[in-house]
């Protein structure tokens, strides 16, 4: 076996340290985060945490576990900790992470005002009687707390301690971070309007948070490390600020065994790379070190070693924690140790990750179309299946479906030739690269056109397009179809099925500005019916460029979807800033000679925008004539000994990169038994076992 060959200067990063009872064999901490999963996908959740643990990380913790039935966050699927019921599952998380030698973390929350309770039904409980905390405006108000309740809240907490020793787990989590958390609001000013010995000064506010820890560290008596998370900076200028934080530590900061420094909200703690850099958080986390001798973590989308040498040296964390970078490559430690970082597979901050929670789906990731399938369908983020036969596999279009299905082929055996038209690779990933802020997104293409440089058996031809007449030439078994899709000039999208009426204005699609077209004029109205980041980006570039635009959308915000991945909120206020003209609730029904006729998606009441160019980001056509001209040759597949034929990425279904991505690691995995066609689930799911029901009389 080969010795280590990692680089002497990031010997710090593997140091042991102790976490008070117990000890990481590293630096390397998978902070808690959600994946879709939960309660409800335990083996799914287990496996995505194991292979973390197999990748290196020494602390592997789960996403925040509901410790009671009146404090819980339906529709969103967490996991759950409530009674000996749901010890198992838990169990099954802690095993499988202990099996490749990390330490098992479960995070710990009594949701108060973040948990609307649409499953128990029962009033939600807070510091104060103020409204729910959602994204949806829900009619739901909690009750202030009696000091019964508070008595409560601190015996369900030690029970949820005694369960998750339990179930294995040698890291035990008090939440009070990100607003999401009981003891966060009981903290925080902006919610704790409370008048007796838990409200208004701050001593009073981190009352419960000090009997909550001191409880935790009673009840694990040694047998586990208790962790404390918490909130750095509300940013809400009525809410909890660093220097209170700073107290905060200096009267509790040695009662827990570490500190977990996190921003006021989640949208604060994962900002997108197109907002924040990566370390972006050091500004608040610096300094807090000293305050305390017990370890601390901290994130910031790290994905560079020397930036996490330079956190430790410089005093400022003990251990570097991630969320994001781990879930793009749970291999992160195991590479860095290795020597290997040219195959860091780097995050994007994109937060497809997230969207996973806000849709309560399994978790996925751009850069890592394995994650939340290692159960389910097997994929492994570093191990593929041998070839089935020996095969030449063909992939025509280097985007990135394409270039993920020929390094997925490539690395499961086959012999590949990836077929590109144009003179560079990249599709849609290396154009969209260039848009304002989404610069980090070009990882996709630099990780897979590195993987593939390195491998014999994977040919790249650029400038070489493909045709049905010249294919079979060639003695290719599988052909991927990945040549994308081109957005749509005619409006066609969610709010038009059928073209739109187009006068003599001139109009734009995303590809036309995204290969350096532009307006004649200066007057420029988008058309926003796609409603995920192209308008809200396209809007940004137009803006900066000097043009007069306006944004027209039939939704009630800009590129509403963004909502998942958490940053409309900065992609509307930049808009705002740079003085595009914002029309919600609006559709552009006609396109004339010098404007568009608008509707008011509520009223239909029409109005005219005056403009001298319209940009339309409606819907895209998949690019799969080759596809369609393979197909009706099909007859004279097996004299060319071709055997399958299909399309991926965008060329089958215009959607996310990271679907793109996904499609392409598909085809790779399916090239022997495509499971388009499959009468039975081609994938594991858990089914709900019935309880207490009822033999037929």
């Amino acid at each position: 076996m080969n010795e280590p060959a990692r680089d002497p200067r990031f010997d710090v990063l593997f140091e042991r340290v102790r976490i008070g009872p117990i000890v990481a064999k590293n630096r390397f901490f998978q902070v808690p985060h959600c994946n879709g999963m939960g309660y409800r996908d335990a083996s799914a959740h287990a496996e995505m945490r194991a292979v973390k643990a197999q990748g290196g990380w020494a602390v592997v913790c789960t996403e925040q576990a509901e410790i009671h039935h009146s404090s819980e966050i339906t529709p969103y699927i967490e996991a759950r900790i409530w009674d000996d019921q749901d010890i198992p599952a838990l169990a099954l998380v802690a095993d499988r992470i202990h099996e490749h030698g990390a330490l098992a973390g479960i995070e710990l929350c009594y949701n108060g005002l973040s948990g609307l309770n649409l499953h128990s039904r029962v009033a939600p409980r807070a510091p104060s009687a103020l409204p729910v905390i959602s994204g949806h405006a829900d009619p739901v108000q909690a009750r202030e707390m009696t000091k019964r309740d508070i008595a409560n809240v601190r015996r369900w907490h030690r029970q949820a301690v005694d369960r998750s020793l339990r179930a294995g787990y040698d890291l035990v989590y008090v939440y009070a971070a990100h607003g999401l958390s009981c003891m966060h609001h009981f903290l925080s000013p902006r919610y704790n309007l409370r008048s007796d010995e838990y409200g208004g000064s701050l001593p009073n506010r981190m009352r419960l948070l000090r009997e909550i820890l001191t409880d935790t560290v009673e009840e694990v008596a040694g047998r586990a490390a208790t962790a404390c998370r918490i909130t750095l900076d509300e940013l809400l200028g009525d809410g909890i600020t660093r220097a209170e934080i700073e107290e905060v530590l200096g009267e509790l900061g040695e009662i827990p065994d570490l500190w977990d420094f996190a921003m006021g909200t989640w949208e604060d703690d994962s900002v997108t790379s197109r907002f924040g850099a990566e370390g972006g958080q050091e500004q608040y986390v610096a300094g807090l070190k000293a305050l305390t001798s017990k370890p601390v973590v901290g994130v910031g989308r790290f994905t560079s070693p020397d930036a996490m040498v330079r956190m430790v040296h410089q005093g400022i964390l003990d251990f570097i924690g991630a969320a994001r970078p781990s879930i793009a490559d749970p291999y992160l430690p195991q590479k860095i140790e290795e020597g290997r970082l040219e195959d860091i597979r780097e995050c994007i901050g994109c937060n497809i990750c997230v969207t996973g929670d806000f849709t309560m789906s399994p978790i996925r990731c751009t850069q890592n179309p394995s994650m939340g399938e290692e159960w389910r369908r097997g994929w492994h983020p570093e191990v593929y299946r041998t070839r089935h036969a020996d095969e030449k596999i063909l992939v025509v279009g280097a985007g990135p479906a394409g270039l993920e299905a020929a390094m997925a082929a490539g690395k499961r055996g086959y012999e590949v030739v990836l077929v590109e038209r144009s003179r560079r690779l990249g599709g849609r990933v290396a154009a969209e690269a260039r848009l304002p802020g989404l610069a980090e997104w070009i990882r996709v293409l630099d990780y897979r056109e590195g993987q593939i440089a390195r491998m014999g058996n994977v040919e790249v031809y650029l400038e070489s397009p493909m045709t049905a007449d010249e294919l079979p030439a060639y003695d290719f078994a599988h052909v991927a179809v990945a040549t994308g899709s081109t957005w749509r000039r005619d409006g066609v999208g969610r709010r038009h099925t059928h073209p739109m009426r187009i006068g003599g204005l001139p109009i734009l699609t995303p590809d036309d500005l995204m290969a350096g077209d532009r307006p004649a004029g200066s007057r420029v109205v988008i058309f926003d019916d796609d409603h995920f980041y192209m308008g809200g980006v396209l809007a940004e570039l137009l803006a900066g460029e000097g043009y007069d635009v306006s944004i027209v959308t039939p939704q009630a915000c800009i590129s509403r979807w963004t909502v998942n991945t958490m940053d409309q909120h900065r992609i509307q206020a930049r808009l705002m800033n740079l003085g595009v003209e914002l029309r919600c609730n609006t559709t552009a029904e006609a396109i004339g000679d010098d404007g568009l006729e608008l509707a008011c998606t509520y009223t239909g009441s029409r109005s005219d925008l005056g403009a001298e160019a319209a940009v339309l980001v409606t819907a895209r056509l998949p690019e799969d004539s080759l596809l369609t001209d393979l197909q009706t040759r099909r007859h004279e597949w097996p004299d060319r000994g071709l055997r399958s034929a299909r399309a991926i990425g965008d060329a089958l279904a215009p959607g996310t990169i990271a679907a793109a991505v996904w499609e392409g690691r598909r085809f790779a995995e399916e090239i022997e038994n495509p499971s388009d066609d499959a009468d039975t689930t081609p994938y594991r799911r858990e089914v709900t076992q019935l309880a207490g029901r009822r033999p037929p009389s």
